[in-house]
């Protein structure tokens, strides 16, 4: 019989992504979503699965939604890729982005533990929680130093994971995941921002791309690459930790300069930084070194950053 796989938030980039991914390994994939009769389905429509995925109502910080919806599908996978998700959003709501994040987290664990069973759970982490790394690249084992609320709430539910599968014996872990980005990324997320800008740009219905800190270093990689290291994550024999990155590091100003050169057109012309833009705490480096999941299995990111911001730019989906 085919496995059922719960992935909480399938509304989302990484959510719509991944239940395509575990639809064609044979998965029955069933959804959620705050609110299943309001959700917005766009993500799952645009890459043709919004009819092969079954969609509830759960709210991740309310445990007696979570128990009701894990309790009545009785997955054999759980793949948490809810909650909040912008780093600067979270500086402006950030009770919501613990409550979102932290809480909802430990739900899900505390629900696995008491219905028992043989549940596997992945839980999605951030690379942000490792702050400014330096001239070293954060491993598996860099100690965390998150600068934003979001960072705190995800070093939260990394702990909580570790927790959870050594006292109970459970198969729990979280994948460390760096910048992901894709034509499904939410326009609110600087890269789409900047993508979405250079097309009005080149149509003639905008003159300039205002941007924050241009001079950020982030890694940023292929979220439907990504989301296939998240499956392979729990079919390993035992539980653990890894970092989801493609190991090469590059600034804003490098990304706008890429989307620019696609369009044709010169930035220096189209592009200003804003003091107003800037937020409270910022990470001014952040590299990552994914070596140790290629090691134990096998994946690798398959896209450069050139290509990620052509794909974006043409909008094509995989």
């Amino acid at each position: 019989m085919s496995k059922t796989a719960l992935v909480v938030g399938v509304t989302g980039q990484d959510g719509a992504y991944l239940a395509r991914h575990l639809l064609h390994q044979g998965y029955r994939v069933v959804g959620t979503s705050r609110d299943a009769q309001m959700a917005s389905l766009t993500r799952l429509e645009c890459l043709g699965i919004v009819s092969d995925v079954e969609i509830l109502s759960l709210a991740p910080s309310d445990f007696r939604s979570v128990l009701k919806v894990v309790s009545s599908t009785l997955p054999d996978e759980i793949y948490n890729l809810a909650g909040q998700t912008s780093v600067g959003l979270s500086f402006e709501q950030p009770v919501e982005c613990i409550e979102s994040i932290s809480l909802a987290t430990l739900n899900l664990l505390e629900v696995i533990r008491f219905l028992g069973g043989s549940i596997r759970f992945f839980s999605a982490g951030s690379s942000e929680c490792f702050g400014n790394t330096g001239d070293l690249p954060a491993t598996e084992r860099t100690p965390f130093q998150p600068r934003s609320p979001y960072a705190v709430a995800k070093a939260a539910a990394f702990w909580q994971v570790a927790a959870y599968r050594d006292a109970y014996n459970m198969y729990a872990c979280t994948g460390i995941l760096a910048n992901h980005e894709s034509p499904l990324r939410p326009k609110r997320f600087v890269t789409q921002k900047i993508i979405e800008g250079v097309r009005s740009i080149k149509a003639g219905s905008q003159s300039k791309i205002q941007l924050g800190n241009l001079d950020i270093w982030r890694d940023w990689g292929w979220a439907p690459d990504y989301v296939k290291a998240i499956h392979l994550m729990l079919q390993s024999d035992s539980p653990s930790d890894f970092l989801i990155a493609s190991g090469k590091t590059v600034s804003l100003r490098q990304f706008a300069q890429l989307a620019f050169a696609v369009a044709g057109l010169d930035i220096s012309d189209h592009l200003e930084s804003l003091d107003s833009l800037m937020r409270p705490s910022d990470l001014a480096y952040s590299s990552m070194d994914p070596s140790l999941i290629f090691q134990r299995l096998g994946w690798k990111t398959s896209f450069t950053i050139e290509a990620i911001v052509s794909k974006m730019y043409f909008n094509e989906l995989y």
